[in-house]
């Protein structure tokens, strides 16, 4: 009595439409997604590619300039002349205190040589730490110690902008990229909607595609945007290091010039 029943009920599941073969799972989905909609993941595609070579760049940037950081501080600090500091540049030029040292030597070498004349024209000779001149020798004066103040604040400031260069792109993926994907998903809603109205029907089957189909948008639109805003903060912050670490420099560096040569 029960093998009738069962026959009928097989061939009710056969007969019943069921999901269209591959559609199942997200890629199945942006496949059979509509134009609009695939032109919407397209462009959260490319701003998550992006933003990710931004990540990967500044993280090996930054990594390395943190090492010639710590490099150029152990030589400067162990040096006896500025001459010496200014030979290992070249090879620690990722260094952002590198540029900061520079811009001062430079300021400082001019100053000097306005000041000593024929004396001064061998900038090598300038000592970085307290020193006896030869007594033949006048002591060599800078003219002006807030000239050199700012050329250290002017080359930090250039230093703080070149490891500031693409981090805004984060901030911008972080913001745009969710509102990208939530049109994606307004507009998939909407395509639903509209198919439920011509099919005339609220069946689950019938709805559920479209929905998932919108809400795939607004899945791309967070995965962009998730990373950008974590490394964009990270970034920030180690840049306010960056920063602090240039000011600390300059200060030092100010101390030694103004024992020094006033």
């Amino acid at each position: 009595m029960r093998t009738p029943g069962w026959f009928v009920l097989a061939l009710s599941q056969q007969g019943a439409p069921g999901p269209e073969v591959g559609s199942s799972g997200p890629i199945g989905l942006v496949r059979l997604a509509s134009p609009e909609a695939q032109a919407v993941l397209v462009i959260l595609v490319l701003f998550s590619i992006a933003s990710w070579a931004v990540i990967l760049y500044k993280l090996w940037s930054f990594r390395r300039a943190e090492r010639q950081s710590a490099r150029f501080l152990d030589v400067f600090r162990r040096s006896s002349k500025f001459s010496e500091v200014q030979a290992v540049c070249k090879s620690l030029e990722r260094s952002p205190l590198v540029g900061v040292f520079q811009a001062a030597y430079a300021e400082l070498t001019s100053q000097l040589r306005h000041a000593s004349g024929a004396q001064a024209s061998a900038p090598a000779a300038v000592a970085a730490n307290a020193g006896s001149p030869p007594a033949s020798v006048a002591r060599p004066m800078i003219r002006s110690l807030a000239a050199l103040d700012r050329a250290l604040l002017r080359a930090s400031t250039v230093e703080v902008n070149k490891l500031e260069r693409r981090v805004p792109f984060l901030a911008t993926t972080a913001s745009i990229t969710p509102f990208i994907g939530l049109f994606g998903t307004v507009w998939g809603i909407m395509t639903a909607f509209n198919r439920i109205g011509m099919l005339g029907s609220t069946n689950l089957a019938v709805v559920a595609p479209g929905i998932a189909e919108a809400l795939i948008a607004t899945a791309a639109g967070l995965f962009a945007a998730i990373p950008a805003v974590y490394f964009y903060n990270h970034f920030a912050q180690r840049v306010k290091l960056f920063a602090s670490e240039m000011d600390d420099f300059s200060l030092e560096f100010l101390n030694i010039a103004e024992r020094n040569f006033t």
